[in-house]
């Protein structure tokens, strides 16, 4: 039952919004909370569910082992999960524009205390892959970058926006580092099913009150932006070539972070560093690097263009595969590969909410990086199974490889004609 007044308060978003008076004004303030507040907020809220869902590997083998499931079923539950995150991003930033980031929040971690609960309590292989999925797809949605960078690009001034979505996407990071290790302390010192449990009261606790920090006074939206509807919004952003471009340059993140952080180990292993912590070090040096690469994309596209930055990094990600592969593997090689990738890892997020801010304005923009997200979450789920699968018929991952590098350049080179000016809607151009 903890799902069903999440899943209602995200439809609800869909429709005019009809909430009694008294209802509604407990999620206002009356004046606009700072930008310091959302950031700590918002940034403790995405570091709790980066970091989390980054440590769910450590449940595959002792879930599987006393189930008596294959790895296959937990790790299609992982893509489902990912691929649900991804579906679910654009209703949950619909929700966002439209109810607040407060209530999507605490939507989000009611589904996530649910969806770890489900973890812990079905031993059914079909029931916990479908239900996992979704329950858990659910909740990232509403409490990753794309819910909650509607609230800090608009408490953020112009100046600020890309610098404050670079540290939200570098507390994502930190969580992805600092969650790690904990939760498998947490698996050591009891076991895994009581570990679920105490990660979803950590949820709970943790995320509903910061929650109640980002909400935001009721202000009438600008008379352009009230006559145009979602579908209008949705329509216009992908008839927009620029949009366009970056839809596809964000299927290519998704493919290639992905296919790294799933599939780097077993090549490790395939390649002969039989030592498993050269992959988990290469793990976390992508983890703490990424909290740098984050921040400081943010800071330079308030200054420079973010195309350009965005061309940059998928071109400097192609260059760093190539010359990974090229070069001697060696632990070392490992270590400088990562933390290179790291740097690159995540800081296309600040920079394509950016982008977006930037040419349709802050009304959708959460439901726009919905959107956008979901192409990269595509990007992620054939990455992770076109490994596989490319694997099983080659016996290397060669062919992968090379499909990561092709598709660097061409993000690369899809970035470059975006154009960042805000869009000249016709109404407005008539006036």
């Amino acid at each position: 039952m903890q799902g069903v007044w999440p899943l209602r308060c995200l439809l609800h978003a869909l429709h005019s919004r009809t909430a009694s008076p008294s209802l509604s004004d407990m999620f206002k303030t009356a004046a606009a909370p700072k930008l310091s507040t959302v950031l700590i907020a918002s940034g403790i809220i995405v570091s709790l569910a980066m970091g989390v869902r980054h440590g769910f590997g450590f449940w595959l083998q002792p879930m599987s082992l006393q189930h008596g499931w294959t790895r296959e079923t937990f790790s299609l539950a992982m893509a489902g999960q990912n691929l649900m995150w991804g579906v679910f991003g654009p209703l949950a930033g619909i929700a966002a524009d439209r109810l607040g980031a407060a209530r999507v929040v605490i939507a989000g971690a009611l589904l996530y205390m649910a969806g770890l609960l489900w973890m812990a309590l079905i031993d059914q292989p079909g029931l916990f892959v479908i239900g996992s999925g979704l329950l858990m797809g659910g909740a990232l949605s509403c409490t990753a970058f794309g819910a909650l960078s509607g609230i800090v690009g608009r408490t953020a001034s112009p100046a600020k926006r890309s610098w404050a979505f670079g540290i939200l996407g570098a507390a994502g990071s930190f969580g992805q580092f600092s969650m790690v290790p904990v939760e498998q302390q947490m698996i050591a010192a009891t076991d895994w099913q009581q570990a679920l449990f105490m990660l979803a009261a950590l949820i709970v606790l943790t995320m509903i009150p910061l929650a109640w920090l980002l909400r935001e006074p009721a202000a009438p939206a600008p008379v352009s932006a009230q006559q145009q509807s979602i579908l209008e919004a949705t329509r216009e952003a992908f008839s927009y070539r620029p949009f366009q471009l970056l839809v596809c340059g964000y299927f290519v993140c998704g493919f290639q972070v992905v296919f790294i952080g799933m599939h780097l180990p077993a090549y490790l292993r395939d390649k002969g560093i039989d030592d498993p912590m050269v992959a988990v070090m290469a793990l976390a040096l992508i983890g703490l690097f990424n909290i740098f690469g984050s921040f400081y994309a943010g800071k330079l596209g308030d200054v420079l263009p973010k195309r350009y930055l965005l061309s940059g990094i998928y071109f400097a990600r192609a260059a760093f595969i190539t010359a990974f592969l090229l070069a001697p593997l060696s632990p070392t090689s490992v270590y400088i590969f990562a933390s290179a990738m790291g740097f690159l890892w995540l800081s296309t997020v600040p920079l394509t909410n950016g982008v977006i801010a930037s040419i349709f304005g802050m009304r959708y923009l959460s439901m726009l990086s919905g959107f956008v997200f979901l192409s990269h979450q595509i990007g992620s789920f054939l990455g992770v199974w076109l490994g596989g699968y490319l694997y099983t018929i080659d016996g290397n991952y060669n062919t992968v490889w090379m499909i990561t590098i092709v598709l660097g350049v061409f993000a690369g080179l899809v970035n470059l004609p975006i154009r960042e000016g805000a869009i000249v809607r016709a109404q407005a151009a008539a006036a």
